[in-house]
């Protein structure tokens, strides 16, 4: 499991390296992110168990998303200026990696630190565009790197 462990990890990386340097990541990273995160959890937990997060999951995603379009459409914004395809993909993708509890936690959190990284490097870049996918997958990939050193079931368990 190490290898699907490891090859998790450098996805993230090149996620990151991609969004950062273009803002433009292959999409088909997304599907063996989320393939790659549901299988390392379904070993963790029985797979009927992984399956039930994946849904929670999902549905927290959808809802935010949908809350999303409503205020881009609210306040008369275009959504593809505002969210890129890319971001919409990894969140749902994303979905599939740790339980219901754990991955809110999570993703809340790697949404604060996709800001607060932003703001701390937004004199560099072009301030107008955020790396949003690259900023999230750093985040969990040393999420998964800190969680692998540790027990594995501690994230994906309820």
């Amino acid at each position: 499991m190490w290898y699907l462990k490891l090859i998790l990890i450098s996805l993230f990386a090149i996620v990151l390296y991609q969004d950062f340097k273009s803002r433009m990541v292959y999409w088909f990273l997304y599907p063996i992110i989320g393939i790659l995160a549901f299988t390392i959890q379904s070993n963790a937990v029985p797979l009927s168990v992984a399956f039930v997060n994946f849904a929670f999951n999902l549905l927290f995603v959808l809802f935010l998303l949908a809350v999303t379009s409503i205020y881009i459409k609210f306040k008369n914004l275009d959504f593809k200026n505002t969210i890129g395809i890319g971001d919409v993909l990894f969140f749902l993708f994303i979905a599939a990696s740790f339980s219901i509890v754990s991955f809110w936690i999570l993703f809340v959190f790697s949404l604060i630190f996709s800001l607060l990284l932003h703001l701390i490097l937004s004199n560099k870049k072009d301030p107008s565009t955020v790396p949003l996918a690259g900023y999230m997958s750093l985040f969990f990939g040393v999420v998964y790197i800190v969680s692998f050193c540790y027990n594995d079931t501690f994230l994906f368990a309820y």
